[in-house]
């Protein structure tokens, strides 16, 4: 969250690394928490796959699924897309407000 942080702040705020970095800061959330419950992880980027996984530890996770589905496209279509798709603010600032609501659930779960 550091980095959204430090571009939130720059001139020219760059809302496609933006949303990139709220999408591995929910993929790392996640992954810390099955991590800490013990579970084997996938290399994936695919956010809802991870949450179900989440999901079957806590249920009460499962609420965040439409933002996983959300922020998942920001792993690589949004990297590498077949047309130039440059985010614009509100829809960054839409993916910053669900890895935010996907941090305070997990963070919440973990010591």
């Amino acid at each position: 969250m550091l980095n959204i942080e430090n571009n939130l702040a720059a001139a020219h705020v760059p809302w496609d690394t933006v949303s990139f970095h709220a999408q591995q800061a929910a993929e790392k959330l996640l992954k810390a928490f099955l991590i800490y419950h013990g579970r084997p992880l996938t290399r994936t980027h695919d956010l809802v796959s991870l949450l179900t996984e989440c999901a079957k530890i806590d249920p009460g996770l499962a609420g965040l699924q439409q933002d996983c589905q959300e922020l998942s496209y920001y792993a690589v279509a949004s990297r590498y897309p077949a047309d130039l798709y440059e985010p614009q603010e509100k829809e960054a600032r839409e993916m910053i407000e669900a890895a935010q609501r996907l941090r305070a659930a997990i963070l919440a779960r973990l010591p």
